[in-house]
């Protein structure tokens, strides 16, 4: 019995139906919509799956972001005070009041704001170099999931845990490239801005590099939205898949932009919340978001808004090749231009 309650989770029950032919929605906001309705449960499911390649990403996360909120509340204030001395002089008058000898309560030492900015930026470099190998490791779940969520953006059918590991299987060298080089680049957009913004100070032309390469962290930032469906879509070499990613980003520009930002929006809901209402409420709704489906919702938005830019500048090109799946009619009136791809995998 729990065998079988197990592969109805992960697999799904035989013969339940997807949308029929006649339900097939005729533009790609409808067929977002529907079978994110589908999928959605599927969604969950299989973002407990990703959750797992993500926990030391979190756990690092988690260690810089407590750091961090340690040094703050150490931070002199401008009175000689800070929000953790403060809390000791409130918890000495309590014990006072309560009898008890207010000498006893530790008072913590004060840091200056000097002395803060430079454990931050140490905090901020040892984050930035813990992150290289937890996000590293997690190229490869995130081709399978790209995989799998790929085939329910556009109704296809797909299996949770078979696809996603034979996806894993099929492109894990690619995809670890692409993280890896995801990972390593905060930490060089870091050190080049502080080093060239020092040197700015002395000389303004200095600005010109720290600009250039706050450029290459962005252009990279919105061309990756499209290298991990590439992977899992198209046999591409590795420069053909970086080249072409950047390539349809440009070609896209306002859209890449926007499904990048429209992927931060959780987190400024989080930071809102914090900020306004409580800060323990944020916390525990931005990490019931990410646990329950955030993941793999972020997945199918990007492989929504890629598989459209796809069937317009690459499956429109290549003879055979079918477009606008899951769609009732065929609408490219478009001429676009070529980008060099082999045949897409089936």
């Amino acid at each position: 019995m729990f065998k079988q309650l197990m592969n109805n989770y992960y697999y799904g029950k035989a013969g339940k139906g997807d949308l029929t032919p006649d339900d097939l929605p005729s533009n790609r906001w409808q067929l977002f919509w529907e079978t994110l309705r589908v999928r959605f449960s599927a969604l969950v499911r299989l973002n407990l799956m990703y959750l797992v390649a993500f926990i030391p990403v979190l756990i690092v996360l988690g260690l810089g972001v407590s750091g961090a909120m340690n040094i703050l509340n150490a931070t002199d204030l401008g009175n000689g005070e800070s929000a953790y001395t403060m809390q000791a002089a409130l918890q000495a008058e309590s014990t006072a009041e309560q009898g008890g000898d207010p000498a006893s309560v530790t008072v913590p030492a004060v840091m200056s704001a000097a002395s803060s900015r430079d454990a931050l930026y140490s905090i901020l470099f040892m984050t930035l170099l813990l992150f290289i190998p937890a996000f590293t490791i997690t190229g490869p779940a995130t081709a399978g999931v790209s995989y799998v969520v790929r085939n329910w953006a556009r109704d296809e059918h797909a299996f949770i845990w078979s696809d996603f590991k034979d996806a894993v299987k099929e492109n894990w060298k690619q995809s670890i490239v692409v993280s890896l080089v995801t990972s390593v680049l905060p930490i060089i957009v870091y050190m080049c801005w502080r080093f060239y913004g020092e040197l700015a100070n002395t000389n303004v032309i200095m600005i010109v590099p720290q600009i250039l390469v706050l450029m290459l962290g962005l252009v990279w930032a919105i061309s990756v939205t499209f290298m991990h469906p590439m992977i899992v879509g198209y046999r591409l070499r590795m420069r053909d898949l970086l080249r072409n990613s950047m390539l349809l980003a440009v070609a896209r520009l306002p859209q890449s932009v926007g499904i990048r930002l429209l992927h931060c929006v959780p987190v400024l809901i989080a930071l809102a919340v914090a900020f306004f209402i409580n800060p323990a409420w944020a916390i525990l709704g931005i990490v019931l978001y990410y646990v329950l489906i955030g993941f793999t919702l972020s997945r199918f938005v990007t492989a929504s808004f890629t598989n459209g830019v796809f069937d317009r500048y690459i499956n429109s090109h290549i003879e055979g090749a079918k477009v606008n799946r899951g769609l009732r009619e065929e609408t490219d009136d478009d001429e676009d231009e070529e980008i060099n791809v082999e045949m897409p995998r089936e």
